[in-house]
């Protein structure tokens, strides 16, 4: 069993299938919907391209093979930015603005020689943003974390999660997933695993004194059941809580990866992002098997992304 293979090669494969309608409304996919792996598109990649989302992850992922060092990863980041660093075809296509603002200003904290002082300034990056960047990315984080009890999780998610983007809401949207994804593997049915979410994000909310107004940004994921939303409620937005509300909506309302990647592509705008969230989370609870051959025949750098996966589990083996 890999688990670290499950949850890439879902996430990754969910991001190709979205990025050639990225910012395709859903009212344009209503009637042309996504039914398998195209290419072109919005960016003009071939089909199993994959974008900022999965490269970011397989950054982070390969630090993490070395231990968890967030100046290692800041580097990573920033070799990715300016090298094409594991990307899929030797070039960035897409990057947002405040991931490409955060790189570029953890870039002159180290080429100042501030790998000292980086874990206590990376949270200025992006504290401004609510934006998605920092969840696309954050799931591999969660092999370092598994095992550790959840009290000790919240300040390293938000020391991981500010080397881009540092605004509390994006630190919490990040806890909730990897709250989930922990559920997930514990062998939870869904509906159990989100329930278990539920509980233990209030514990986090509480121990954490985390303000009213941010809490409420998440009801509808903490206090509702936001399978229960119907579809035309759900957006999919890059505003963080909107992509990981229509990710869990998607995971929630299907019955297998395909279904779960499909719906969440098929809600439209921020096509790439809110299938890879969904499609990590879908990879771990049904594991490779359930990634349709032909999808994975298809994605750009696969034995890569396998090889890079066996080096994570061997380090933070799940059994």
């Amino acid at each position: 069993m890999n688990k670290a293979q499950d949850a890439l090669l879902g996430l990754a494969t969910g991001d190709a299938l979205g990025v050639p309608v990225e910012f395709y409304s859903r009212e344009t996919l209503d009637q042309n919907p996504v039914t398998t792996m195209q290419g072109y598109g919005t960016y003009t990649q071939p089909a199993g391209t994959w974008s900022d989302d999965s490269s970011l992850a397989f950054c982070l992922a390969e630090s993490l093979t070395q231990g968890y060092n967030p100046g290692d990863m800041a580097r990573r980041f920033i070799a990715w930015r300016y090298e094409a660093y594991w990307s899929p075809h030797g070039h960035v296509f897409d990057i947002g603005s405040t991931t490409m603002a955060s790189i570029e200003q953890l870039r002159k904290q180290l080429k100042h020689g501030d790998n000292e002082s980086l874990t206590q300034e990376e949270a200025a990056n992006g504290q401004n943003s609510k934006s998605n960047g920092g969840l696309m990315r954050i799931l591999p984080l969660y092999f370092y974390l598994h095992g550790q009890p959840v009290a000790d999780q919240f300040n390293t998610i938000r020391e991981a999660t500010a080397l881009t983007h540092g605004n509390i809401r994006s630190v919490l949207a990040c806890t909730l997933y990897l709250l989930m994804a922990d559920e997930i593997v514990k062998g939870c049915s869904l509906k159990k695993a989100y329930k278990r979410m539920q509980e233990e994000v209030r514990n986090v909310f509480s121990r954490q004194g985390i303000a009213p107004a941010e809490q409420a940004a998440f009801e509808r994921i903490t206090e509702s059941h936001i399978a229960y939303f119907p579809r035309h409620e759900i957006e999919s937005t890059g505003y963080v809580v909107h992509a990981l509300e229509a990710a869990l909506w998607s995971l929630l309302t299907s019955n297998s990866y395909k279904e779960t990647v499909l719906k969440a592509v098929n809600l439209g705008d921020d096509t790439d992002t809110t299938a890879a969230i969904a499609g990590g989370l879908a990879g771990l609870y049904y594991g490779k098997a359930d990634i349709p051959v032909e999808w994975l025949e298809k994605l750009v750098r696969r034995r890569e992304i396998e090889d890079l996966c066996d080096r994570l589990h061997a380090k933070y083996p799940i059994a």
